[in-house]
């Protein structure tokens, strides 16, 4: 070590822990056995760690503002912040924004929240890796929205299952048995999703199931909806990884010449506001978005004063608008 002061990362290499468990010990609240505790406790002896008083009183001066670090282009992300700003006044709290983008990192806009000395950070659909996460937790309380992670932050989630199986359900109810599925590639929450569609369709024996990489924005819909043009046999219907996603598919079919609902039913994912547009009136999953803000906002509070960390974990719900119906040649009522 020589002379340089020890750390809680030094620490966390000499216990064989992590970061994030260093700074629970260390900050005397829930989330560590009385083993790793006292092992913790008699590292930091060990190696002569003494917390930096001046910070910790600097902690100890709330801010009341909540940093919130979101993808500037997602549609669902703007209606979460919509509702985050009201589950956060309601509480006497503010926010701090920072925005993503295919030029800017998540990890440059988590850093730039930092700055502002936040309570907690709120991160949605965060991208970074479980080790980030933590690495980031040990600095500030965490919490990841809209996406399940290991790492040792709070998270409010949908469940990802229960949304597409309320989407097969309705599709299968209509007589479509040829179902494709655009996946959000590698997008969070993509993995849930993707399988709880192969899942619901083996169920469901839908033998002409089938899934295409698809992602987040509407040209990944479009690539995806010309592969299934160029194809030997288009689906009767079409779940897409998100409302984005979907409106991608739903405009290259059309300009196919292919009639949605008529020829092809489309579904998309988390009830966006562009969904609702009335020129789309897109089917779509809807998540629990107030649900999902007010429980992320409780969740960094929580955290901010020193709860362990948190699992919270909403049902989503369909809505039926223009663009399912029934399947060629399916009338309502029909057994399916």
């Amino acid at each position: 070590m020589g002379a340089s002061r020890p750390t809680m990362v030094d620490i966390a290499r000499a216990a064989g822990v992590s970061t994030a468990l260093v700074s629970i010990v260390m900050r005397g609240v829930p989330g560590a056995s009385d083993t790793t505790r006292a092992r913790v406790l008699a590292v930091a002896d060990e190696l002569g760690y003494v917390p930096d008083q001046r910070a910790r009183k600097l902690r100890q001066r709330r801010s009341r503002v909540l940093g919130v670090c979101f993808g500037l282009r997602h549609a669902f992300h703007g209606d979460l912040v919509e509702q985050l700003y009201v589950a956060a006044a309601d509480r006497g709290l503010d926010l701090a924004l920072s925005a993503t983008a295919p030029g800017r990192h998540e990890t440059a806009a988590a850093q730039a929240l930092l700055r502002e000395r936040p309570e907690a950070l709120i991160l949605l659909g965060p991208t970074l890796s479980d080790e980030a996460l933590d690495d980031l937790a040990a600095r500030v309380p965490v919490v990841a929205l809209a996406r399940s992670t290991a790492a040792n932050v709070s998270a409010v989630i949908s469940d990802e299952r229960a949304g597409i199986d309320a989407a097969i359900a309705h599709l299968v109810g209509l007589g479509h048995s040829d179902i494709a599925h655009v996946d959000g590639a590698h997008a969070p929450g993509s993995d849930e999703r993707r399988t709880a569609f192969r899942d619901a369709a083996r169920r469901a024996n839908l033998t002409g199931s089938r899934v295409l990489t698809g992602g987040l924005t509407e040209v990944d819909g479009i690539r995806a909806a010309r592969e299934l043009l160029d194809g030997p046999l288009l689906p009767t219907a079409v779940v897409a990884f998100n409302d984005v996603c979907a409106v991608g598919v739903l405009e290259e079919l059309r300009r196919s010449g292919v009639a949605v609902p008529g020829d092809v039913s489309v579904v998309g994912f988390d009830d966006s506001s562009i969904a609702r547009l009335a020129h789309i009136d897109l089917t779509t999953v809807a998540q629990d978005v107030p649900g999902l803000a007010s429980g992320g906002v409780a969740a960094a509070a929580a955290l901010a004063s020193g709860e362990p960390s948190r699992r919270v974990v909403l049902d989503p719900h369909l809505v039926v608008r223009s663009t399912t119906g029934p399947a060629s040649g399916h009338q309502p009522g029909d057994a399916t």
